[in-house]
């Protein structure tokens, strides 16, 4: 069902959860602290159904031990143990970690004295906060940590938690510094709702895209070709075909007009863009090429933008949509890579809508109906959109500096939301550089939560190209730019939809459609023949002439989860009605041939 209720769905359990994982996270270093002293502390922030902490032991502990460190935080928890908070002067704050042996501590403390906040992550600031002349401490037991709070007020408010894994962590994520330990868990307000979450990832681990992508022959990976580099086999290429075509209907449409740009440009563009100063640790390492910097091309934006400004327009053919499926790449962190949900190669479903300020609302709600369309298509019931505002502290530094213009951009963001009957929330300090943008977060048909993409209004970028369109009055005014994906990458969408269906595509999706089985050599040639006549019909064909059983044909076909599956003997072959076995049906279906290309011809049509 799809969440009703609108800008505050969730705040306050969400931030209730989000206090209890937290107090969670300290309980657990605490008696980390307790079983290994010596134990050196990094960072322990809240992540989605849990947190994590990363933990310099004076020796690698072992899963066994992790089991030690659960149940000592279990019988602290039962204790009621407080959250104390204490605050002290930045210097005082070095003194005391530093006494304490707490290396990295130390080291956040002295980044925040000495840089402020621009150089230290979010997960570091959810520790530090932000103010840099006095900081907070919390006592738990006897650990003492940098945080900022808040806590609950005793250890017994913590509802069920449970340890989950460990995994290797470089410090700050730079695998120049020292590896600490990572410990997971999860944590939720009662034992049924972690039996819940611990039922939906044995489900959601049956479902692993990574598996299911290998097991169906979608894409692989390769260590010559390089991490996050993703290799589309014939069957995942299908399913990249198949949504750019969907994708193409649909904006032809809503009159989107369809662009190609080159993958690499020169480092001007992204300077003028503003980019380049906030992606270029996301970006792959600049190129020489006749004297001149070259980037590759981490996203489509400034290229639409020189697109539009090619030629002066005029207020009559506003608005330009401009939609690319353009080649990106992002250099990420070789620890952040996952599967086809975090590459360094990715295919963006990309588009830019330049409108004036009065057809801003109309063609935003425009967006939100495709993402509708999308969602019912691919029966997902469930979800939301995050508005993401600016921060006032950031402007001129992390925002644009227009305090004004954000405010009336954020108003009508939310206006185009509330019309659309769009379920979201808001938070503060995370919009982009040049305008407030929205994150669309789906949830899978087990209750799994992927964020799918990022929608942008960008009322900056546009002046920075100087790109103008003419008014009814004459006069050039500067357009707004809507930054839209409603598909995502590939790469993430076929990810997400792999573990939504379990890779039991529909039939309009499926890479192969239909699969024959021969029945006996003597059937091949006519086998063959059928096979030609349903490519011919414009069926995807799957053919199996094996020198094996038919039940051993029949079970491979059904676990690359086909379907239809038809056995070709005599019967077949004289014209009779066929016997189709159904993906997830027990019972076989009689049918003539032309009935059954009939049917899979309408599903493909209604995309079913």
């Amino acid at each position: 069902m799809n969440i009703k209720n609108k800008s505050n769905y969730n705040f306050m359990e969400n931030k209730e959860l989000e206090v209890m994982r937290h107090s969670c996270a300290h309980l657990v270093a605490a008696a980390a602290e307790k079983l290994f002293p010596g134990a050196k502390f990094g960072v322990g922030p809240v992540v989605e159904n849990g947190f994590y902490y990363d933990i310099g032991f004076p020796e690698n502990i072992s899963d066994e031990d992790l089991k030690k460190i659960e149940k000592e935080a279990r019988k602290m928890a039962k204790k009621g143990l407080g959250f104390e908070r204490q605050e002290m002067d930045i210097d005082e704050a070095i003194k005391f970690f530093d006494k304490q042996c707490q290396d990295y501590k130390v080291l956040l403390l002295k980044d925040l004295k000495e840089k402020g906040t621009t150089k230290l992550s979010e997960e570091e600031m959810q520790d530090l906060g932000s103010d840099i002349e006095k900081v907070s401490l919390y006592k738990t037991g006897d650990f003492v940590d940098l945080c900022r709070g808040p806590h609950l007020e005793s250890s017994k408010e913590i509802g069920a938690f449970k340890l989950t894994k460990l995994a290797g962590a470089y410090w700050r994520g730079d695998e120049n510094n020292p590896q600490l330990q990572r410990i997971y868990g999860v944590c939720f307000e009662s034992k049924e709702k972690l039996k819940e979450y611990q039922e939906m990832m044995k489900e959601a681990e049956k479902r692993d895209h990574r598996k299911l992508g290998k097991d169906l022959d979608i894409y692989s990976f390769d260590d010559e070709v390089g991490p996050g580099l993703p290799l589309w086999h014939p069957n995942g290429t299908v399913l990249i075909e198949e949504i750019e075509k969907l994708a193409k209907e649909l904006e032809r449409k809503y009159e989107y007009s369809i662009v190609q740009t080159p993958h690499i440009a020169k480092e001007e563009l992204y300077l003028r863009s503003g980019h380049l100063p906030y992606y270029k640790g996301s970006m792959f390492p600049p190129m020489k090429l006749d004297n001149e910097t070259y980037y590759l091309k981490a996203m489509n934006c400034p290229h639409h933008h020189k697109i539009f400004g090619t030629h002066k327009r005029s207020y009559r053919e506003m608005p330009v949509r401009l939609a690319e499926y353009g080649h990106c790449y992002r250099f990420e962190d070789s620890g952040a890579l996952f599967g086809l949900m975090r590459v360094r190669s990715l295919n963006m479903n990309d588009a830019h809508i330049y409108c004036t300020e009065e057809q801003f609302e109309e063609e935003f709600i425009k967006v939100l109906e495709m993402y509708k369309y999308y969602f019912d298509l691919f029966g997902i019931e469930k979800y939301q959109m995050r508005l993401s505002k600016h921060g006032k502290e950031g402007l001129g530094k992390k925002y644009v500096d227009n305090e004004a213009l954000w405010i009336k951009t954020e108003e009508q963001v939310r206006n185009a939301l509330n019309k659309a009957d769009m379920p979201y929330t808001e938070v503060e300090d995370e919009a982009a550089f040049y305008g407030p943008k929205i994150d669309v977060e789906i949830w899978s048909v087990i209750g799994r939560q992927f964020t799918l993409s990022t929608n942008q209004l960008d009322f900056a970028v546009p002046e920075r190209f100087n790109l103008t369109y003419i008014d009814k009055g004459g006069e050039e005014k500067t357009p707004i730019c809507i930054h839209r994906a409603p598909l995502s990458t590939h790469e993430r969408l076929i990810g997400f939809l792999i573990e939504h269906y379990a890779g039991a595509f529909p039939t309009w999706l499926a890479p192969v459609q239909v699969h024959l089985v021969p029945v006996s050599e003597k059937h091949v040639e006519g086998a063959k023949k059928i096979k030609q006549e349903l490519f011919d019909a414009g069926i995807r064909v799957g053919f199996d002439s094996a020198d094996e059983t038919v039940g051993n044909k029949i079970r491979k076909a059904s676990k690359q989860k086909i379907p239809y599956i038809v056995v070709v003997g005599d019967k077949e072959l004289d014209g009779e009605d066929w016997m189709i076995r159904v993906r997830g049906q027990e019972d076989q279906e009689s049918m003539s041939k032309d009935k059954f290309v009939e049917r899979v011809l309408g599903e493909m049509k209604e995309r079913k």
